[in-house]
């Protein structure tokens, strides 16, 4: 039997999907097929950037268009980051290790996407700091502040 309320229509709690969504699952999916393909392939930024790029152009509109200015952002910036996906979403990583990623609001229904830093990003702040910032959409300060993370994390 599946129990659902207002907060887990979406979960399968019968045992099939373990509890996850079909949008996690999928991207569960998307995380396996990109860990083989990286043991497959040379690791190339072209490999990796062409992947990302086929992702953005998957995304509706309001997520295409904050995604692509993030990959604008991302490959201006110094640092040498390597774009790839992560979990099927556009992620960049330095040195091999996903630094930040963006997460489209519609991969997983949410009502903003959400930028994110894995523990490698050096954005400590003390005992407590965020690892996710939503995005409702870009502007220029919304650019700025990025920036400054993105900076910040990969130190």
């Amino acid at each position: 039997m599946t129990t659902t309320s207002s907060s887990t229509d979406d979960i399968d709690t019968a045992g099939s999907g373990a509890g996850f969504t079909a949008e996690e699952r999928a991207a569960m999916r998307d995380r396996a097929a990109e860990i083989k393909a990286a043991k497959r392939s040379k690791g190339g930024k072209a490999d990796g950037e062409a992947e990302l790029l086929a992702k953005i152009a998957a995304m509706n509109d309001r997520d295409r268009a904050m995604a692509e200015r993030f990959h604008a952002l991302m490959t201006a910036m110094p640092g040498d980051l390597a774009p790839q996906t992560y979990y099927g979403m556009p992620a960049y990583a330095k040195d091999g290790v996903v630094v930040c990623w963006f997460k489209p609001g519609g991969k997983f229904r949410m009502r903003y996407s959400t930028l994110g830093f894995s523990d490698k990003a050096r954005l400590d702040d003390g005992d407590m700091w965020p690892s996710e910032y939503a995005l409702l959409t870009w502007s220029d300060e919304v650019e700025a502040r990025i920036t400054e993370l993105v900076q910040r994390a990969i130190g």
